[in-house]
């Protein structure tokens, strides 16, 4: 009987589906390495006057100042104590309006924020509604 050649490994499919294999997997990882993570900002309302709020516009602007982030919320009887927004933010210091409409009046209230981005998901900011507009 005559023996195998020793370079059949060469021609067989095996080496040729692991190559395709890793190279599958080291593109994933570098798509989910250079993907920008998703964060929470929590804004946390504290003082009194929110009961007032029927809705709020957020901003969130880059350094450029283009907006990066907008999301309006609307409330019947004002918000909840703490109210989260979901985004994807990189790492760095953001600028955040938050524009508040308030009950029985044209006029929005404009809160603005300086947010700094770690690594952490949570973004937790504590507000108070300026006392003109109590």
């Amino acid at each position: 009987m005559p023996a195998k050649p020793r370079g059949a490994w060469r021609t067989h499919p095996l080496p040729k589906r692991l190559a395709l294999i890793a190279i599958v997997a080291v593109g994933l990882w570098l798509w989910k390495a250079t993907d920008v993570p998703e964060r929470q900002l929590i804004l946390q309302l504290d003082g009194a006057g929110w009961s007032d709020v029927r809705a709020m516009d957020l901003q969130v602007l880059d350094p450029e100042e283009r907006i990066l982030k907008r999301e309006e919320r609307f409330f019947t009887s004002g918000p909840p104590p703490e109210v989260t927004f979901k985004m994807n933010l990189p790492e760095g210091t953001f600028r955040t309006l938050l524009f508040l409409k308030m009950r029985d009046s044209e006029q929005r209230v404009r809160l603005e924020e300086r947010v700094s981005v770690g690594e952490g998901e949570a973004i937790v900011r504590q507000l108070r509604l300026p006392a003109t507009s109590r």
